[in-house]
């Protein structure tokens, strides 16, 4: 597992709500987080391939959703 080291220095006139605001941005838009949610616990690669297929699943019915609604179905 590799480790995300994610730095946001203080511009001289900014407040620490403004810091933290890109900092927060900085690590959603890297994936970090996730990434060390999914591999807190360990699981079992038949399992992943499962979690994997259902996520496919999920988005081909979402799409077929949206294309229907689009259609005015």
């Amino acid at each position: 597992m590799t480790r995300m080291i994610i730095v946001s220095r203080k511009d001289s006139n900014e407040s620490i709500e403004n810091l933290l605001r890109r900092f927060s941005r900085k690590v959603s838009q890297s994936g970090a987080l996730s990434t060390a949610k999914q591999s807190q616990f360990f699981e079992k690669p038949i399992s992943k391939r499962d979690r994997r297929r259902s996520a496919i699943s999920r988005r081909a019915r979402k799409a077929e959703k949206t294309r229907k609604l689009k259609l005015g179905r």
